[in-house]
C-alpha cells in the first residue's frame, strides 16, 4: 500500500535555472523514496545530461533521468487532483493555506479516500491516459494523484502558476530569515510526506477539519478543459470583455479551484457552457437584420432599373 501512495505523488518544478538544483532534487527525493519528478518550462534534456546535475544527484541518476518534461504548468498537473503551491510569500489572493506537515497529512488523506474505493472515472477519454487504471465491470478510472509545485530560484511561484493550485504551502522557519534553496524545500516536504504516508496510525493535523469530498474528483486535465470553455461562455453572453478582461478569470479560477470540484460537476458546468452558447449564438441570429433588411440583395435584383407602370395600363 505506501509504495503505491509513494507512486502517487508528483514534484514539480517550474522553470528551474541551476541544473544542479534539480540534480540535489533527484536525490532529495530518492532518499525520501519518491520518484517522481517534473520539469517545466525548460530544456529539459540539457538540464537532466548537465554534468552538474549529474553530480549531486549522487547516485538518483536514475530518478534524474526520469524526469518528465512539460511545456506548461497546467500539463504538467493534467492527471493530479490535488496540487500544493509550495510558496514563502503570502498572497493577498488565492487558494487557502496550509503549513508543509498539514499539507501531508491533506496528501495522505486524499490518497487513502481513493484507496477506500473512491477512484475517480474519467469521462470523455477515448483512451486511458497515464495514471488510468481499468476496474473490472467499472470502465476506465483514474487513481488520485497529488503533486508539489516549487517555482524558480530567484522568483518563486507567479499568481498564474498558484492559481492552478487547490492549496498554497509554506515551511515554517525563521520569520526573520526563510530562504531556503528549492531542492531544501522540496527534500523538506518529501520528509514530511514520508512521514505521514509511512505512519500505522495517523491523527491529521489538516486545516478546519478537511475531509476528502466524498464523491470521485475531476482531474485537473478536465478541470483546465472546463475552465476554457467557461471563459467562451462567458465572453459570448457579454459578460466578460475579452479586451478589458480585468482579474475576471483569475477570480473564477480560484472560485472554482477552492470548491474541489467533482467529475459530475465539471460535467454539469459543462453543459451550463454548451447551453450558454447555443443561447448567445440564437440571440445574435434573432437579431442580425436580414440580406433584404441590409439592402444585401441578390445582384439581378439590386441591379435591376425599377419599372415604373404607365398610368393609362394600371388601369
Amino acid at each position: 500500500m505506501t509504495n503505491s501512495l509513494f507512486d502517487r505523488i508528483h514534484f514539480v518544478m517550474v522553470a528551474p535555472s541551476h541544473p544542479g538544483n534539480v540534480g540535489a532534487a533527484a536525490r532529495a527525493l530518492k532518499t525520501m523514496g519518491f520518484g517522481r519528478l517534473h520539469l517545466v518550462g525548460t530544456n529539459g534534456s540539457e538540464i537532466i545530461h548537465d554534468a552538474s546535475a549529474q553530480a549531486l544527484a549522487s547516485g538518483a541518476s536514475d530518478v534524474l533521468e526520469a524526469a518528465k518534461v512539460h511545456s506548461t504548468l497546467s500539463d504538467a498537473l493534467a492527471h493530479t487532483t490535488l496540487a500544493f503551491a509550495l510558496t514563502a510569500r503570502g498572497r493577498d489572493m488565492g487558494p487557502p493555506a496550509c503549513d508543509v506537515r498539514q499539507a501531508a497529512g491533506l496528501a495522505r488523506e486524499h490518497l487513502t479516500a481513493a484507496q477506500s474505493g473512491l477512484d475517480l472515472p474519467q469521462k470523455g477519454l477515448d483512451q486511458p491516459s497515464e495514471g488510468l487504471s481499468t476496474r473490472a465491470g467499472a470502465g476506465p478510472v483514474a487513481e488520485r494523484h497529488v503533486a508539489v509545485v516549487l517555482g524558480t530560484e530567484r522568483s518563486g511561484l507567479t499568481n498564474d502558476h498558484i492559481s492552478r493550485c487547490q492549496w498554497i504551502c509554506h515551511i515554517p522557519a525563521n520569520p526573520d530569515y526563510s530562504s531556503l534553496n528549492v531542492a531544501q524545500a522540496l527534500q523538506l516536504m518529501a520528509w514530511e510526506l514520508r512521514y505521514a504516508l509511512s505512519a500505522d496510525t495517523w491523527q491529521s493535523p489538516a486545516p478546519g477539519g478537511y475531509r476528502p469530498p466524498p464523491q470521485p474528483l475531476a482531474p485537473g486535465g478536465a478541470v483546465e478543459a472546463f475552465l476554457e470553455h467557461w471563459q467562451q461562455a462567458l465572453t459570448a453572453v457579454g459578460f466578460l470583455d475579452p479586451l478589458h478582461p480585468k482579474k475576471l478569470m483569475l477570480r473564477m479560477r480560484h472560485l472554482f479551484t477552492r470548491s474541489s470540484l467533482t467529475q459530475d460537476e465539471v460535467d454539469m458546468l459543462r453543459g451550463v457552457c454548451t447551453a450558454m452558447l447555443k443561447s448567445a449564438t440564437g440571440h445574435q441570429a434573432a437579431n442580425k437584420p436580414s440580406r433584404l433588411e441590409s439592402g444585401q440583395t441578390g445582384h439581378a435584383v439590386a441591379s435591376a432599373p425599377v419599372k415604373r407602370s404607365d398610368s393609362n395600363e394600371a388601369r
